[in-house]
């Protein structure tokens, strides 16, 4: 591992790190029962879910992920299914134990992530993934759920993000049974100025340009694409748009 790339990694945790620490501080005493932006969700049922997927992170970093999915629920139409199923066994602990188990999951994966090999392959629910991506996919998470609790101003830390979404447009393809589309750009403009160029490496025939807030909110699947400034050009640049995701 060079020390650019150990250096990348350490950024990436970094930054899940803060976006824990963000979504912690909105939770004091009164907000647990209030409904969150998940349909039937309270905000307690999102750092419940948060928990035990972060648990989930924990098994596939720990080499124990079969283990872990012998509890998932079977017999579901797809994960989001079996995430609300999880939720309905596990609901109804006191806030102080959600509390304690949110905050000593998180800062357990944080620290094993930290002293994994970065780009060693680990379980997750679509196959395996460098420790890095699922890093990266923590990071997404835990950021589309805090929006779900109540709406926080974007940082740089969305960067990681829309370089996920950018990095996984084969797998979103490949999930629909579709070939990968020609080579994608991704020209984004960050928050408060600055940009995020993803670029491959030949030519792109594919450019998606506009807002780099407004592409992690497609890609976390919380705004459609016509309610954004986003610009696709290029033979498949609306259909990545369609498809785009940071999660599996």
């Amino acid at each position: 591992m060079t020390a650019a790339y150990g250096e990348r990694v350490e950024t990436i945790v970094a930054a899940l790190a803060e976006q824990q620490a963000e979504l912690t501080a909105l939770l004091d005493d009164d907000a647990w029962a209030r409904p969150s932006r998940c349909d039937g969700w309270s905000v307690a049922d999102v750092v419940l879910h948060l928990a035990q997927t972060n648990e989930m992170a924990q098994a596939s970093i720990d080499g124990t992920f079969g283990d872990w999915a012998k509890g998932f629920p079977t017999n579901t139409r797809d994960v989001d299914e079996g995430a609300d199923l999880l939720v309905a066994r596990e609901r109804g602990a006191s806030v102080d134990e959600l509390r304690t188990r949110w905050l000593d999951g998180a800062a357990r994966m944080c620290e094993s992530f930290r002293g994994i090999d970065p780009s060693s392959r680990v379980q997750w629910v679509a196959g395996t993934m460098a420790a890095r991506t699922l890093a990266t996919t923590r990071l997404a998470e835990t950021w589309i759920h805090t929006n779900d609790i109540a709406p926080v101003a974007p940082t740089a830390r969305l960067e990681h993000i829309a370089r996920l979404a950018w990095r996984t447009i084969p797998h979103a393809f490949g999930r629909e049974g579709l070939e990968p589309p020609g080579a994608t750009a991704f020209r984004l403009v960050a928050p408060g100025g600055g940009t995020w160029d993803f670029e491959p490496d030949v030519a792109p025939v594919n450019v998606i340009e506009g807002d780099g807030v407004e592409l992690c909110e497609v890609a976390s699947r919380r705004v459609p694409v016509s309610d954004t400034s986003l610009r696709a050009s290029g033979p498949d640049a609306v259909r990545v748009l369609e498809l785009v995701r940071t999660w599996a």
